[in-house]
């Protein structure tokens, strides 16, 4: 996937009708982010969908603030819930995976924004783009297991995928213009998060409350612990691959830990490219929507003389072991990638319940990726979620806690 060539015309184009949105993932750090542009840009943009796993109370809200034509909730009892706080609003009120994959094709949606945790993201997306809309991605995990299949669904059925993930809307950013042939090599910065200088024997004690401060950025509980063992680098190495067609070899992780500089290309002729930005998500997040334009907006700027400096290093395998799994789940293929993100989405789990060690992540990880992946071109939807399945179960069985 390659970005549209940005011309002089489309740059100055006026806007039109306000781009119509479904916001998945509405309630959850990402979503939240969203709708904070929407109330910026109330005339270009609209939410036609909100949605939620499990949080009725504060999708209540939004759909009472936004007026969608539309929300879905997973959860059975938020879904009776909705259904009496919202009777009578003309709000249409779906569940589960079908009302979310029913409502990214509703006619009336011309952005979807996939912010759903995990591989629930994958299906939605697929639905989306077999649709032809265009797809804000910020869930890694669609691309990561179900990499093959997105870019058939872009080559079917002519959707647009915009990352949201900022190393990734840096990269895309940067290649604005550029003749993808030229590219040679993609940097991804990573901050390094909260334990880039603990000592290495301490991390067996790390708790998930150490593991939850992020130096930089503000995230979900589970993005913000895959950062803290690097495994969100990882997920964003193989997610690079899908977006831009490049082998791993020629996909860089580089620690940055003032989170300023959020990816690089170097280019054939020796130049690279750089986009930076404070770290604030809700830049990338505009810039999925605004594209090809970028709307004036009072986010912080970069104080230059406050900055003073920018800081690089090489990621330290034994302090981040994830990273190298993440690149070995990539050279493998077949189901390793999706083997690799459900153990790491279980593990991450039991971590956060107090089940495992900070360390023992990595470790069940290695062990699923090692004994359950399996060679397969193009996995099927049915194949990657059976082997999402079994990892899940594997990781709990092989942690001692019983399968739910």
């Amino acid at each position: 996937m390659q970005p549209v060539q940005e011309t002089s015309e489309t740059a100055s184009s006026p806007v039109a009708a306000p781009r119509r949105l479904a916001v998945l993932g509405a309630t959850g750090s990402i979503g939240t982010q969203t709708l904070d542009i929407v109330r910026l840009f109330p005339d270009r943009l609209s939410v036609q969908v909100l949605t939620a796993r499990r949080n009725a109370a504060r999708l209540l809200q939004q759909a009472l603030e936004f007026r969608p034509a539309c929300v879905v909730i997973d959860d059975p009892e938020g879904y009776r819930q909705l259904r009496e706080a919202l009777a009578g609003t003309g709000i249409e009120v779906l569940q589960g995976e079908e009302g979310l994959c029913a409502c990214v094709q509703r006619p009336d949606v011309d952005v979807v924004v996939a912010a759903l945790v995990g591989f629930a993201g994958l299906r939605p997306v697929l639905a989306a783009l077999e649709a032809g809309k265009q797809v804000a991605l910020a869930n890694k995990e669609t691309l990561v297991a179900g990499g093959a299949l997105v870019h058939e669904a872009l080559r079917r059925h002519g959707g647009t995928l915009i990352p949201v993930d900022s190393e990734h809307s840096a990269i895309f950013q940067c290649l604005v213009g550029e003749n993808p042939a030229s590219v040679e090599t993609l940097i991804l910065t990573a901050s390094g998060g909260p334990f880039r200088t603990r000592p290495l024997e301490t991390f067996d004690h790390i708790t998930p409350d150490e593991a939850l401060c992020h130096p930089n950025w503000s995230m979900g509980a589970k993005v913000t612990v895959d950062s803290a063992t690097m495994m969100n680098k990882g997920l964003e190495v193989i997610e690079a691959h899908w977006l831009f067609e490049l082998p791993a070899e020629r996909i860089q992780v580089l620690v940055h830990p003032q989170s300023i500089i959020h990816s690089m290309v170097t280019f054939v002729d020796g130049s690279t490219k750089a986009q930076l930005g404070v770290p604030d998500m809700r830049l990338p997040i505009q810039y999925a929507l605004s594209y090809p334009e970028r709307w004036e907006a009072p986010h912080e700027r970069i104080d230059w003389v406050q900055l003073g400096r920018l800081d690089f290093e090489a990621p330290d395998p034994a302090r981040f072991p994830c990273l190298p799994l993440a690149y070995e789940a990539l050279r493998r293929g077949g189901t390793a990638p999706a083997v690799l993100n459900a153990a790491n989405e279980q593990a991450v789990q039991l971590f956060l319940q107090e089940q495992i060690r900070f360390t023992d992540i990595a470790r069940l990880v290695e062990a699923a990726l090692e004994h359950l992946s399996e060679p397969d071109e193009v996995p099927s939807y049915e194949h990657l979620q059976e082997a999402d399945r079994r990892a899940r179960r594997y990781v709990q069985e092989l942690a001692g806690v019983a399968a739910h």
